[in-house]
């Protein structure tokens, strides 16, 4: 396939672009490039418009009766723009062209494989967290008990796992190879983190109990080898009771608690893949009604369901870490195939326990290892996102018109199973941050790049399902990381937090209602202006930057001020010294009255007063 193909119109002039919040451009060019809808009016001081296609969600097309008509285009991070064409055919031809490029799915075609940096990179992302490196700290303290195994170097054990896991020392490879074939995906039980407390945390795929009850001796020698004796341990499942029975029936299923008897099973119920997408479509139609009332705004806020979903998927994660850190007792946690709230719920889990995860590099790190390691498909995932939900065939079953929902690729293969779990996490990172805005390093533009770049980047790093695929297109070698960009000193600094004071302890967030937030910097900026809030921390950042200044200038001063008193004693004990030195001894004395007596004269021998000169 050629990208000209799919390309009918490749300019058109006189077009106005409206975005919401922002000034209006009019008379500007639309190019339509291979990757990028571009739209400038050449005009010094107005800003250009640069948009992969990759990032658009749904086209929606509004004609006029005269001809021409407006091209809505809502993004998969939510902003929305308005492209007022004049003439019925170059509306038609922008609106298909950009509608093709919008899905072409193909990964070897994304932008990342054609981006090609202006800048020398100073730190290749690809090698800046090695999995050998990242788990070698996992079992630092515990070389005993747990072990690195290369079972899966070849992929063929679990096709979402990298080459390297961490599992227990006293189960073979044999055992493990066994025991994957009882769980979705081949996603058998693996180390994610220990804490400093010796209790672990695994995830894995659900069981593959099915209705006959089966059970797997290896699967269940690999999860009682965790616990010691006398030890507990505790099964967090993220489906609701009913939903994982219902699972059973079709193959899956719980592990049946006679056969893991040091363990407790919890189901900690989280919506999940449409569920959640409708609940975030439902949130975006609600902010994009600006004309609403309050009551009526805030009755269909809570009707779409997702803070509700940020508070049980935050609620589910401080479960996690409360067995782990006042309970000492060890978790494993899994839902479904695992790869979606179950890396969710592992990583606020490693937030709230572990303050390294609150740096920016240690956040790359967790999102490498939990997320892009762990297997969560953002490939299949973000293909689309709530905009082409709320129109798709998925939520509107009975109305003919809907558009499928569906992705393919060059060989037919259907990419079709979108959901907004990593979005989810984010969000819930953000409700942290909002709480405890001292103890994170990176700021809310950090987590809203890292959004963007997981749905459309110039990187490979969030390209494909898994490591196996990322491997097989070469993407270390094709393609530039997110992190080579953002761990450029200059870029990491405009991602730090100015308030930002390192805090070692565990932080513990409340998922009481009234202390959760819509994230305003997310889902409304297209509607609310937000540069007044960028105004506000950029002052925050010169002062704290002027605070820095003025306390290396108080260091100086009181170093100068030091020394100055130590000059002072110096000088004090040097004239102390003199003025012993210079006085005479008490024998001295004598002597010297006793001579000034024998030689004493009377006053009429003295006739001038220099005679002793």
């Amino acid at each position: 396939m050629e990208f000209i193909e799919l390309i009918k119109v490749p300019k058109v002039d006189n077009v106005t672009m409206r975005r919401n919040a922002l000034p209006t451009v009019e008379g500007g060019t639309l190019c339509i490039t291979s990757h990028h809808l571009i739209l400038s009016s050449r005009k010094d001081g107005e800003e250009e418009l640069w948009l992969l296609h990759r990032n658009i969600d749904l086209v929606e097309r509004k004609p006029l009766t005269l001809g021409g008509g407006s091209l809505v285009i809502k993004c998969k991070d939510f902003s929305v723009i308005h492209l007022d064409i004049v003439g019925s055919e170059d509306f038609n031809n922008a609106a298909d062209s950009i509608e093709a490029l919008s899905n072409v799915d193909a990964q070897h075609l994304m932008y990342a494989f054609f981006y090609r940096p202006m800048y020398s990179i100073v730190e290749d992302g690809w090698t800046a967290f090695s999995t050998e490196a990242e788990f070698s700290k996992l079992i630092l303290q515990s070389e005993n008990e747990w072990r690195i195994s290369h079972i899966n170097r070849d992929y063929s054990v679990c096709k979402s796992y990298p080459k390297t896991v961490v599992v227990p020392k006293s189960i073979p490879d044999e055992e493990i190879l066994v025991a994957a074939t009882f769980r979705q995906g081949g996603r058998f039980p693996v180390l994610c983190f220990r804490h400093e407390n010796g209790a672990v945390l695994l995830r894995a795929g659900e069981p593959l109990v099915g209705p006959s009850g089966r059970r797997c001796k290896e699967d269940e020698r690999l999860i009682n080898a965790i616990l010691t004796i006398g030890k507990r341990g505790y099964i967090i499942d993220t489906r609701s009771q009913t939903l994982a029975q219902t699972a059973r029936t079709k193959g899956g299923g719980v592990e049946l608690e006679i056969y893991y008897p040091q363990w407790r099973r919890i189901h900690k119920p989280i919506d999940r893949h449409y569920t959640l997408l409708d609940s975030l479509s439902k949130l975006l139609e609600a902010c994009s009604d600006t004309n609403c009332t309050m009551d009526k705004w805030l009755s269909r806020l809570d009707a779409s369901g997702w803070l509700t979903n940020v508070r049980e998927t935050l609620n589910c994660a401080c479960v996690v870490a409360q067995c782990l850190d006042q309970e000492s007792n060890s978790v494993l946690i899994h839902g479904g195939d695992g790869v979606d709230l179950t890396l969710a719920v592992t990583s606020l889990t490693q937030i709230i326990l572990n303050p390294d995860c609150r740096s920016i590099r240690g956040f790359e790190a967790l999102i490498e290892r939990e997320w892009l390691q762990g297997g969560y498909p953002f490939r299949t995932r973000h293909s689309k996102s709530a905009f082409a939900y709320s129109l798709s065939n998925v939520k509107n079953q009975r109305k003919a018109y809907a558009p499928s929902f569906l992705l393919f690729s060059q060989n037919g293969d259907v990419h079709a199973d979108p959901s907004c779990g990593f979005l989810l996490f984010i969000d819930c990172v953000w409700q942290i941050y909002n709480q405890f805005p001292f103890s994170f390093e990176f700021s809310e533009q950090f987590l809203m790049t890292l959004v963007q770049h997981s749905y459309a980047s110039q990187f490979g790093t969030f390209l494909c399902d898994n490591v196996c695929e990322r491997e097989e297109l070469h993407l270390m070698t094709k393609t530039v990381s997110l992190w080579s960009h953002v761990n450029r000193p200059d870029i990491m600094q405009s991602y730090m937090n100015p308030v930002y004071e390192p805090n070692p302890c565990v932080i513990w967030p409340s998922v009481h209602p009234i202390s959760l937030q819509l994230w305003n910097g997310m889902y409304l900026k297209g509607i609310i202006d937000q540069s007044s809030m960028k105004k506000t921390w950029n002052t925050i950042a010169e002062l704290k930057e002027n605070e820095k200044e003025l306390k290396k200038e108080a260091i100086k001063l009181r170093k100068y001020l030091l020394d100055l008193h130590q000059s002072r004693h110096s000088i004090q004990r040097k004239l102390s010294e003199a003025t012993i030195d210079d006085n005479p001894t008490s024998d001295d004395c004598v002597n010297f009255q006793h001579t000034e007596d024998s030689s004493s004269e009377s006053p009429g021998d003295i006739d001038h007063p220099l005679k002793y000169q």
